[in-house]
């Protein structure tokens, strides 16, 4: 049966992170050119979209420091251009990949052309905005979705607790191609690049570098694991605010030679990578409500290891 969907979604590959890489899977497993994906454009976006199985839409999504909101301009880009192809095409329903922007904007298009809304809830969205317009205006998103999509159990009690009815929440928990993450895949080169001995274990996370991740907890580790006779290293894969940060506290801690910051990495490097560790590890912890709601690179690294 074909399913022909509107997707408004900022985050979608090539945009890193496990977010774009979950949308996009989901979508072109389940249809073609029919389903229509509103989006971000962002570098390397027209020779991934040159291949993709569904018709992708690239609008210029960046914020505007002068405008009050500085997302306006977003907002009304997304709803031009969706409500446009709302009333060009006829889908079964318009999805939303986060509450705001894109919830705001699927939920008006799909009142206007007479569609029902989902809208993904991913955790950190819910907790993480304080009780202030942004939070009342994300709470008015997903009480008026027809369908929300939470990622966790934990995901599904915030938004209960939010004041969205329990009947209209389905928990939906992310997967990974297995076919790409799997174990056995060469990855010598890889630990020898980082010019580990033959007996080095390494440690690996993967994530933008933010404070709740938990890099620094790993890292102020390692001495004591070093004192202990090991050779460990540990090497983080991810761009983002705290990589100075990291790189200074790796020195302090007497390890700046054993902390491998590797930035982004090449997509069909990253299966490698999880085969080339001896432990995957990542110490989220809450932050002021900045919260992990379901954290995919867990079950990349799980589907990628030997048990």
């Amino acid at each position: 049966m074909t399913q022909r969907y509107l997707v408004i979604t900022e985050l979608f590959l090539p945009t890193k992170g496990g977010t774009a890489v979950w949308f996009d899977e989901v979508y072109r497993r389940l249809g073609g050119k029919e389903i229509h994906i509103v989006t971000a454009a962002v570098p390397g976006a027209a020779a991934h979209d040159a291949a993709h199985p569904n018709s992708v839409h690239r609008l210029d999504l960046r914020r505007v420091t002068w405008l009050r909101p500085e997302s306006l301009a977003m907002y009304v880009k997304l709803f031009v251009r969706s409500l446009a192809l709302a009333l060009r095409h006829r889908f079964d329903a318009v999805h939303a990949g986060r509450a705001l922007p894109e919830g705001l904007v699927a939920w008006l298009v799909a009142r206007l052309t007479g569609h029902p809304v989902a809208i993904y809830a991913h955790g950190e969205e819910l907790t993480g905005w304080g009780r202030g317009n942004k939070y009342r205006a994300m709470c008015f998103a997903l009480r008026h979705a027809d369908r929300v999509i939470a990622n966790s159990d934990f995901t599904h009690q915030t938004l209960v607790g939010m004041g969205v009815e329990a009947r209209r929440i389905s928990v939906i928990h992310p997967g990974v191609d297995t076919g790409r993450f799997r174990p056995g895949l060469p990855s010598q080169d890889l630990r020898s690049g980082l010019g580990l001995s033959p007996d080095a274990k390494l440690l690996l996370s993967v994530g933008r570098l933010q404070r709740r991740k938990g890099f620094d907890t790993v890292i102020r580790c390692l001495p004591e694991l070093v004192a202990a006779g090991l050779d460990v290293h540990y090497a983080i894969i991810g761009i983002g605010e705290d990589d100075d940060y990291l790189a200074g506290l790796a020195q302090q801690s007497g390890v700046g030679d054993r902390v491998h910051r590797l930035g982004h990495v090449p997509l069909e490097d990253l299966p490698r990578w999880y085969n080339a560790c001896d432990l995957f590890v990542l110490a989220n912890r809450d932050i002021a409500g900045d919260t992990e709601g379901f954290g995919i690179v867990f079950i990349e690294a799980a589907a990628s290891m030997k048990t």
